[in-house]
């Protein structure tokens, strides 16, 4: 009993060395790795251009109000061809042409209204 003892003690008397020999020496911290840095980029130095939709209020209410009478000009030449045409049968490309336009012009008004 005394020997399962004295064995014991030994192995866990080595076991602590070697776990003490494993570290870092005493007196030395251990580090612990770096993260790293984003980098900082200093400020653009170009001023960037107004956006269309940020011109004076009055400029930007003109040409809302040229774009509403284009609308509208289309839309009564659209409705002139339709009154002309069969439709029944084929479309003509000028047609669609012009609906397309009247597309376009249509959401570029709504675009500009919402802000």
């Amino acid at each position: 009993m005394k020997t399962r003892r004295m064995f014991l003690g030994g192995m866990l008397f080595a076991g602590a060395l070697a776990g003490l020999s494993a570290g870092p020496p005493l007196g030395q911290s251990q580090e612990l790795p770096r993260q790293p840095q984003p980098i900082q980029l200093p400020p653009p130095d170009f001023p960037n251009p107004p956006s269309p939709e940020k011109r004076m209020p009055e400029e930007n209410n003109k040409d809302t109000r040229k774009k509403v009478e284009r609308l509208y000009q289309l839309a009564a030449e659209l409705k002139a061809e339709v009154d002309k045409t069969d439709s029944t049968n084929v479309l003509s490309l000028n047609l669609m042409k012009k609906a397309e336009e009247i597309e376009k012009l249509a959401h570029e008004i709504r675009k500009r209204s919402k802000g």
